[in-house]
């Protein structure tokens, strides 16, 4: 976990564009992968999700990964601490229940149409409002019976506390880029213990590098 410095120029880039935030974060994991490996986010296991403290100007920044980031490059004056470490070493089993929180990419397939009338692939559309966020979330963690959805847990979705956060976007090399986001928090009750797992190892919805989809249990 990173405290940062929001005053610090080095910060508040990341914060005003989604790109220098996903820089940001893999700048931790230099030389373990090729330079321009498409997957390299995913080889590495790297996921992120941030808050920011306004009365403290702080952001923290949270990683998880494969492998041990390095944050020595970083400049001393953005580091309101020094960078903490968590190795994370936790079985699961079903019937389980975990407080979660998750800040996601809440997005559905939305039907289309060619010019002849023959179906097309759906267009990805980011749901923008908590009763759509909730259709999301049966799909991930079922609908209430106990069966759980694609992620090896089950909630009700009517039980997870939704808040719809502010869009990311980017200015620089990724100018069309636009992330609508939604921060959950509630409890699950693991159904399938590998499923559940994996989905904490590998994200869950779309946007996994611009700090969506990692999911924290306690």
């Amino acid at each position: 976990m990173l405290t940062l410095d929001t005053r610090h120029p080095y910060v508040a880039k990341s914060l005003l564009d989604a790109q220098e935030m996903h820089r940001t974060v893999m700048s931790g994991f230099r030389g373990w992968i090729d330079n321009g490996d498409a997957d390299a986010r995913a080889q590495m296991g790297v996921l992120s999700t941030w808050t920011l403290n306004f009365k403290e100007a702080a952001l923290i920044l949270v990683v998880q990964s494969r492998i041990a980031g390095n944050w020595a490059h970083m400049p001393n004056a953005a580091l309101r601490e020094e960078p903490r470490f968590i190795t994370v070493d936790r079985t699961f089993n079903t019937g389980d229940t975990v407080a979660f929180r998750s800040v996601v990419n809440p997005t559905y397939s939305k039907a289309r149409s060619g010019p002849e009338g023959q179906r097309m692939r759906g267009r990805r559309v980011a749901h923008t409002n908590p009763a759509g966020v909730r259709k999301w979330c049966a799909r991930r963690f079922g609908d209430g019976t106990g069966t759980g959805g694609d992620m090896g847990a089950a909630a009700d979705p009517e039980t997870i506390a939704v808040r719809m956060l502010p869009t990311v976007s980017s200015a620089t090399s990724h100018k069309a880029l636009r992330i609508a986001r939604a921060e959950l928090r509630g409890s699950l009750t693991v159904t399938d213990p590998a499923a559940f797992v994996a989905a904490l190892s590998e994200g869950v919805g779309h946007a996994r590098a611009y700090s969506c989809g990692l999911v924290l249990v306690r």
